[in-house]
C-alpha cells in the first residue's frame, strides 16, 4: 500500500507541475538522505526504498534529457545513483555467497557509480565550468579549476568524488580508473577546505576509507583525527562513522575489541530517537552493515 501510495503522489504531482518544478520539489528532495527531514531520509523501511527509487531516479534522467543545464536535477542524480549503488548493490554482492553472482552486483555497483560521476561532472561544469579533463589532468591545472568552487559547491564535490571512489573500489584491476585517486583526492582537500563539517561529517567519514588510498598513504593518527571529528559531527544523530572505522580501521588492524565495542554501540543506537529521526534510513543501513559485519567476524580477524 505504501508503495502504490508513493506512485499516485508521483502521478500527480506530474500531472499538476512543469517538469522543472516536478524535478525539483517532488524527485530531487525526496531521494536526498541530505536533506533535513526528507521523505526518504526519515523512512524505517530500506526494501520499500529499495523499491520506489529506480522510479524516481529514471524520472529525473528522463527530465535531464530535457533540461540540459539544470544544476540541481543533476546533483540529485549524483546522490541518488551513489546511494543507491552503495545501500542496496555493493552491500549486496559484500553479502553474497555466490561469487558469481557477487562479479555480477560489483560490476553494476560500478556501473551506477560511474553513471552518478557523470552527473556530477556535469554539475560542475554547469556550476563553475570545471570540467572532467581538468580534473583529471596534471598539476596545477586541476588546482586551478577547483579553486573556481565555492561552499555552495561542496555537495556536488562530495557526491562526484563519493561516486567516483565508489567505482575505484569495484574495479580496482581497471588501471585508468585506479589512476584518477589523485583527482579525488584533490577534490576532497578542496571539500575540507571549503565546509570540513558538510553533511555531519561526511567528508571525515569519507577520508577514513578513502585516505589509505593516496599516492602518499596516510597514518592511523590521521585516520583517528578523521573519526573523532566525524563523531563530533554527527552530533548523536547518525552511526555511519562507528561501521566505518570498524571495518576500514579495526578490523585491519586485528583491533578486535575496538571492532567489537564500535559495531555493538551501532546496534544499540536508537534510530527512532527524535535527535535521529531525519537520518533513519541511514541509520538503519548502517545497522545492517553492522550486522554483516560481525556475523562475518572470523573471516575479518584472525583467531
Amino acid at each position: 500500500m505504501r508503495l502504490a501510495k508513493f506512485y499516485f503522489l508521483l502521478a500527480v504531482a506530474l500531472a499538476a507541475c512543469s517538469p522543472k518544478t516536478y524535478a525539483l520539489r517532488q524527485v530531487a528532495d525526496a531521494i536526498s538522505s541530505t536533506g533535513e527531514g526528507s521523505a526518504l531520509a526519515r523512512d524505517d523501511d530500506p526494501e520499500l526504498v529499495r523499491d520506489a527509487v529506480p522510479f524516481a531516479l529514471k524520472t529525473m534522467e528522463s527530465l535531464a534529457d530535457t533540461l540540459p543545464d539544470h544544476l540541481q536535477l543533476r546533483l540529485a542524480l549524483a546522490r541518488g545513483f551513489t546511494q543507491y549503488g552503495y545501500a542496496f548493490v555493493q552491500q549486496d554482492a559484500d553479502e553474497s555467497n555466490d561469487p558469481a553472482r557477487a562479479k555480477e552486483l560489483r560490476d553494476r555497483a560500478a556501473r551506477l557509480y560511474l553513471r552518478a560521476r557523470s552527473y556530477g561532472l556535469d554539475g560542475l561544469r554547469i556550476a563553475r565550468e570545471v570540467t572532467e579533463e581538468q580534473l583529471r589532468g596534471k598539476e596545477p591545472a586541476r588546482t586551478q579549476a577547483l579553486a573556481k568552487t565555492t561552499r555552495e559547491d561542496v555537495p556536488l564535490l562530495y557526491w562526484t568524488m563519493a561516486s567516483w571512489a565508489g567505482a575505484i573500489s569495484q574495479r580496482k584491476t581497471d588501471l585508468e580508473l585506479v589512476g584518477d585517486v589523485p583527482s579525488v583526492a584533490a577534490m576532497l582537500d578542496r571539500a575540507l577546505a571549503l565546509d570540513e563539517a558538510y553533511d555531519l561529517g561526511a567528508l571525515h567519514e569519507f577520508a577514513i576509507t578513502f585516505d589509505p588510498a593516496r599516492p602518499e598513504g596516510t597514518t592511523l593518527e590521521r585516520q583517528r583525527a578523521h573519526f573523532a571529528r566525524a563523531r563530533e559531527l554527527q552530533k548523536g544523530k547518525k552511526i555511519s562513522a562507528l561501521v566505518t572505522y570498524a571495518e576500514a580501521v579495526a578490523g585491519p588492524a586485528q583491533d578486535r575489541k575496538q571492532f567489537e565495542a564500535l559495531l555493538h554501540e551501532a546496534l544499540r543506537f536508537d534510530v527512532d530517537a527524535p535527535p535521529a529521526r531525519n537520518e533513519r534510513l541511514e541509520n538503519k543501513i548502517a545497522q545492517r552493515r553492522a550486522r554483516f559485519l560481525l556475523a562475518h567476524e572470523s573471516d575479518i580477524l584472525s583467531d
